[in-house]
């Protein structure tokens, strides 16, 4: 039996997959865990060689956990379509497979608008992916920003995965609003209310760790647009919140 499956979620993903699944040539079983795509997904990951698996999306954390349950090896690796596996990552993770930890970060490079982006809090951006099948599972109460939880230690390589993160600025901001909304429905249901001065101090304090604690300043002027637009998104978290305390 193989001892790895590279598990990749997707939904309408024909523009990035066939790059995703070539860079995972190396792996000895590849599943497309797929919410119900009608683009050319299914076609792209049968021809690649993938098995292909369907399940009607709820969430990411219940999504993740079915993938788990539909494999049987000892080892799984989650790839997101947009991502990629170079050679060297490839090696390192099979270096670690007879290792006793239960899980493994990985660093990622990420793009923003096709520019390697590794200063204000883009890099290293370490994600748990590398499981051990049978001692981790996803928490229920976080569906979009997923937890791993893992019975047993987690180590960490050293070697990136490849993110080709929001290509364009308009890609960026819609989804920076979808966070945002979701960020504030959180605060709300945590019982937190909007004041005043979160308009003001909060986007201030996250401009400030990205730029300075962060050393977004290394960056220049891309990771600049990048520091005030995460800090704008700060403020349309507390601006969404206090519509929704007025509603309650």
């Amino acid at each position: 039996m193989s001892t790895l499956t590279a598990i990749v979620l997707t939904y309408n993903e024909e523009k990035h997959l066939p790059d995703c699944l070539t860079s995972l040539a190396w792996s000895p079983e590849v599943l497309v865990f797929d919410s119900l795509s009608t683009d050319r997904t299914l076609e792209i990951a049968r021809a690649a060689g993938a098995r292909v698996e369907q399940r009607p999306f709820d969430n990411y954390a219940g999504q993740r956990n079915a993938a788990l349950k539909a494999i049987q090896t000892e080892w799984v690796l989650f790839i997101d379509a947009d991502e990629r596996t170079p050679p060297e990552l490839a090696q390192a993770v099979q270096a670690v497979l007879s290792q006793p930890e239960a899980g493994w970060w990985i660093p990622r490079h990420n793009y923003i608008f096709g520019k390697l982006t590794q200063h204000a809090g883009w890099y290293p951006d370490y994600q748990l992916r590398l499981l051990r099948r049978a001692q981790a599972h996803y928490a229920a109460g976080h569906p979009v920003h997923e937890i791993v939880k893992l019975e047993g230690t987690a180590g960490y390589l050293s070697t990136p995965l490849i993110h080709i993160n929001y290509e364009t600025v308009a890609e960026f901001i819609a989804k920076q609003k979808y966070y945002a909304a979701y960020d504030a429905q959180g605060l709300a249901a945590a019982g937190v209310r909007a004041k005043a001065q979160h308009f003001l101090l909060q986007p201030l304090r996250h401009f400030y760790w990205r730029w300075i604690q962060l050393a977004g300043w290394r960056g220049g002027w891309h990771s600049l647009r990048l520091s005030l637009l995460m800090s704008y998104f700060e403020y349309e978290k507390y601006r969404i919140l206090a519509n929704v305390n007025h509603q309650c």
